[in-house]
């Protein structure tokens, strides 16, 4: 029996015409042992960036549909470009956009969710023998606009295929050998992980690892797609990010460094039942996401309220928050983008207490303030000043033994 095989490349992989011939070569080796082929992917190197910038020149503020209806073409381009340097190797091939292969989604123009997916039209090509090239990052909405899944898209498009196809193992081809336990271009004795499981790899990729995007991992976890992370250049098995059980038990599996972030603080909020929940559900309702949440003590009726969110969506916070204060009577609302979100993520964490002395001693010996915290199961997060960012990942690598000459996790 064939197996299904759903492929990703990277926008990296696709990057120029010589890189488009040699995916190609790679997607057609696979093909030849036996297996129908699916893949997904995104838009050349830098082409969205390019997009942006002409829509930018020509509005500041162009309408979300607008701006979807522009970005998707990138992934046209590279769709189209790739079966013909795959028809040129003599095979069977068709691309198809987001719409033509069924993927449907939700209204909400630049980060829209994927609701379904109708697997007729590529099932029909696949029974032709074809190899299927569809799309990355994109979709039809109910009332049949173009929408995008925002950055890292792609690999949402291609886990949500192979759930759709039940198919039998999901590759995702990057310009990395796989997950490492940190970035490698920051920390350079960063270890490659032979495996990983899902929910470290959704704290990770959440916590600013991007190599893949969390939605992704999140819809690997839910359906149990067998993922695999590796390089689109060169040979490498890769990482498998598997169920938590076939990982080995390890406290600490990596630390990330996310610099897209941004600190908000509504301040001198009365302290009155309701408050919470209409900045909070205004802010969902607007899909911004929230990240860390933090209210201070209460001093003379009135709370400080701080929390994180992306900075891609800095200003439509700061505008909710202030027609919130306006409303409710509080003091301002104080904003900071130069701030970095610092992560420890491993299945141990939560049993650990010397994971978190390690981590805060670590961060104490650099003098680095810590303006919030979070935790879970799985991880330790703190807020701190940018210009510390890159320097204390460092040190947390080296000080929990992660590196490549590290046979044992010697910290905990």
């Amino acid at each position: 029996m064939e197996r299904i095989i759903v492929q990703k490349y990277g926008g990296t992989s696709v990057g120029s015409i010589d890189r488009i011939k040699h995916v190609a070569k790679q997607i057609v080796s696979v093909k030849n042992k036996g297996n129908k082929v699916v893949v997904v992917v995104s838009a050349m190197a830098k082409t969205t960036n390019s997009l942006i910038a002409k829509a930018k020149a020509i509005n500041p503020d162009p309408s979300d549909r607008e701006l979807d209806m522009l970005l998707s073409t990138g992934e046209q381009i590279s769709i189209s470009l790739l079966a013909m340097a795959i028809q040129s190797l003599d095979h069977k091939v068709v691309s198809l956009t987001g719409h033509q292969c069924g993927i449907v989604t939700d209204t909400n123009h630049k980060k829209a969710r994927i609701t379904e997916i109708n697997t007729d039209r590529i099932s029909k090509e696949l029974l032709e023998d074809k190899i299927v090239i569809v799309a990355g990052f994109q979709g039809v909405s109910k009332d049949n606009d173009i929408t995008t899944l925002g950055r890292g898209g792609s690999d949402t498009t291609a886990v949500a295929i192979a759930a759709a196809l039940k198919a039998d193992q999901c590759e995702i081809y990057t310009d990395v050998d796989g997950i490492y336990t940190t970035d490698p271009r920051i920390v350079k004795n960063a270890r490659l992980l032979d495996k990983i499981s899902y929910d470290e790899m959704l704290e990770l990729a959440s916590l600013g690892a991007k190599v893949l995007h969390s939605r992704s991992v999140e819809l690997a976890r839910k359906f149990k797609i067998p993922l695999v992370v590796k390089s689109s250049f060169k040979q490498s098995k890769g990482t498998e990010v598997v169920e938590v059980n076939a990982v080995e038990k390890v406290s600490v599996r990596g630390v990330s460094l996310d610099k897209n972030i941004a600190k908000l603080s509504i301040l001198e909020v009365p302290d009155q039942p309701g408050i919470a929940f209409k900045l909070f559900s205004t802010l969902s309702k607007n899909n911004i996401q929230v990240d860390m949440i933090i209210q201070n003590i209460n001093r003379d009726s009135v709370n400080d309220i701080s929390f994180t969110v992306k900075q891609e969506d800095l200003q439509e916070a700061i505008k909710i928050s202030q027609n919130i204060v306006d409303e409710i009577g509080a003091k301002e609302v104080i904003y900071d983008e130069g701030v970095s979100k610092l992560s420890v993520v491993g299945t141990g964490i939560a049993g650990s207490a010397e994971v978190a002395s390690t981590f805060f001693e670590s961060l104490y010996d650099l003098s680095v303030n810590i303006q919030m915290i979070s935790t879970s199961e799985i991880k330790i997060s703190c807020i701190i000043d940018e210009q510390h960012g890159e320097k204390s990942l460092v040190y947390l690598h080296d000080q929990f033994s992660l590196g490549i000459d590290a046979l044992e996790n010697k910290a905990v």
